[in-house]
């Protein structure tokens, strides 16, 4: 879900950049009087004497932006029940950052604007774009790991949950306590359907419209209700009686092809997926290439000539707008990235250095649809309007080329999780950096002639894989013992840090060798409750002293990166690196080969 997020927003951001162009040559050009006439086209339903109207610009506001804060909502309750936001060990350094990146931008406006016209525009420079942001990290590439893509996405969730409470509680005017209700019962109408278990796709869209008006008519703005609806939607592992159902259905398929056996096929493997994975996987598309250009091609036109610039240049909006992105961010999610890291309260995703993780603060400067979005809620003055804009163009600007610079003097670390066949072809180390000691984990004789050390990571299906076969070879090769490294890629596998501290914190009762056997029999449950019942098994505390146990597994991952390790499995058979198969044969015939020349 991850990989497949991450494609779709970087793919939509060159239609995005595009439409953002063609806003601002439209303002710009002879015809520019045309762009604000057209957005203020009124269109409307009417019932009868009832009508119901907006114009174009608030159809695409309030309307069609709606559908990309439900994805926001289906993002948020996806990450916090299956994904990244599940392992509170991960959660809290980028959403700590989050909110440094979000008090520090409005601090830095208000120092310029407080108790100015302007004042009420402080909101403008607090969210980041993601979408352009994943663009310019696309554009990076190597310089920017998949460790640094994923705190930077969960930052970016943090940011805009936090960005719509801001809309909600500041943004709103006139609160129409009728429409209120109406729309609370709504609400409420949808959570029983929910509950009852009533899955009619007609329901929903009928109750939701008119969730979205009453909203809409109470004066809160009706963004909330998309992310509401987005976390009220059902999101689940699938299970192995739907998997099990699902295979069955595609053998079924496989050896009696027909019309019948392809539609059940096609039922089961659906249905076996959640609907809030079906959603985000059809509307992504959508959001990214049509929803957020057009509110782009909507809202980003301003005119650009001397006049404006010149007001611009001195005007305390457009001023701190700019650098709200630009030193505000940087700032604040820097700041806010070191001290929950320096208090100990949670750990990155992945093996990043502070090259990096500043270069990701830089470019969370970009700030643009949220930030446009805020402008059209905070500026009634045209002016003002204008300023704040050319304030959030130049911002981002700046922040993107403060991210690239940043980024050239960054070090690059990554991690795979893969077949030795599937790594990428690089110069690495081909020896141990660090030798066999006391502090490993051996299982096997002290005196073995062959050891194994073997860098895993407990949720990497390849190293599940791999796990029977080490067993097989320790059973039949009395002189061979097995070390075992950590090495969790926190950004694929949200779970594996919090797997290797709970086998650390076995270590300590001297039960490392069982947890680590119960944890890759179980790959499929490793969420915090089946970790705590593993360790009740063993009589182990599994949160006790984890600072010590999180230094520990950093300790083998700095021996990792020092080895040369990018992914996992990675093997080195008597310290040097092992090139081959992951299967019984070929470990075997190393091993005897290492045997004969001994």
């Amino acid at each position: 879900m991850l990989r497949a997020f991450l494609r779709t927003e970087a793919g939509g951001t060159s239609v995005l950049l595009a439409a953002t162009a063609l806003a601002l040559i439209w303002a710009n050009s002879p015809w520019g009087d045309t762009y604000e006439a057209f957005w203020h086209t009124s269109m409307g339903i009417s019932f009868g004497d009832a009508q119901f109207s907006l114009d174009l610009r608030h159809w695409v506001n309030d309307g069609l932006m709606t559908v990309f804060f439900f994805l926001i909502g289906l993002e948020v309750s996806y990450e916090v029940r299956l994904g990244q936001l599940r392992d509170r060990r991960l959660i809290a350094v980028p959403a700590v950052a989050a909110f440094g990146g979000m008090l520090v931008p409005a601090g830095v406006y208000l120092l310029l604007n407080y108790g100015g016209a302007g004042a009420g525009g402080w909101g403008v420079p607090i969210a980041t774009d993601t979408a352009f942001v994943l663009g310019l990290l696309a554009v990076v590439g190597a310089r920017c790991p998949d460790p640094l893509r994923a705190f930077l996405l969960t930052l970016a969730i943090v940011d805009d949950v936090l960005a719509i409470i801001i809309i909600a509680l500041f943004y709103t005017e006139n609160l129409s306590v009728t429409a209120l209700i109406t729309a609370a019962l709504l609400l409420a109408a949808i959570m029983t359907l929910r509950w009852l278990k009533i899955w009619r796709a007609p329901a929903y869209i009928v109750l939701g419209f008119a969730l979205w008006v009453a909203t809409l008519e109470s004066g809160i703005h009706p963004t909330l209700v998309g992310i509401a609806l987005g976390i009220l939607v059902f999101v689940y592992a699938p299970t192995d009686h739907k998997l099990l159902l699902a295979g069955e259905a595609v053998q079924e398929f496989t050896s009696e092809p027909s019309a019948r056996a392809a539609r059940q096929a096609a039922l089961r493997v659906q249905r076996a997926v959640s609907v809030n994975e079906r959603l985000q996987l059809r509307l992504h598309p959508w959001s990214s290439y049509v929803i957020v250009p057009v509110f782009a091609l909507a809202n980003a036109g301003v005119r650009l000539d001397g006049e404006t610039l010149r007001a611009a240049a001195t005007s305390p909006v457009a001023i701190g707008v700019a650098l709200g992105l630009l030193l505000g961010k940087f700032i604040g999610i820097s700041l806010g990235t070191w001290l929950p890291l320096r208090l100990g309260w949670g750990v990155l995703p992945g093996n990043l250095v502070w090259g990096q993780l500043l270069g990701g603060a830089a470019v969370s400067g970009i700030g643009f649809t949220v930030a446009l979005f805020i402008v059209e809620l905070a500026f009634e003055d045209p002016a003002l309007h204008d300023q704040a804009k050319i304030g959030i163009l130049a911002g981002s600007l700046l922040s993107a080329a403060l991210g690239w610079l940043i980024f050239r003097m960054a070090w690059d670390r990554g991690g795979v999780c893969a077949p030795p066949e599937a790594e990428p072809a690089e110069d690495l180390p081909t020896t141990l950096a660090v030798p066999v000691g006391p502090g490993d984990h051996v299982r096997g004789p002290a005196d073995a002639r062959i050891t194994i050390v073997e860098y895993g990571d407990f949720e990497c299906p390849y190293c599940g894989r791999l796990h029977p076969i080490l067993e097989e070879i320790l059973r039949k090769n009395p002189d061979v013992r097995l070390v075992f490294r950590h090495y969790p890629l926190r950004t694929l596998h949200p779970r594996a840090a919090a797997a290797a501290t709970v086998a650390e914190a076995a270590a300590d009762r001297g039960r490392f060798w069982e947890m680590h056997d119960i944890l890759y029999d179980n790959q499929r449950f490793l969420t915090d409750a089946d970790l705590e019942h593993y360790a009740a098994e063993l009589d182990v505390d599994p949160w006790s002293d984890v600072a010590r146990h999180v230094a520990r597994i950093g300790v083998d991952e700095a021996s990792a990166r020092d080895s040369g390790v990018r992914g996992t499995p990675s093997l080195f058979l008597n310290g040097v690196r092992y090139e081959g198969g992951h299967d019984l044969d070929s470990i075997t015939r190393a091993v005897e080969e290492i045997r004969e020349s001994a």
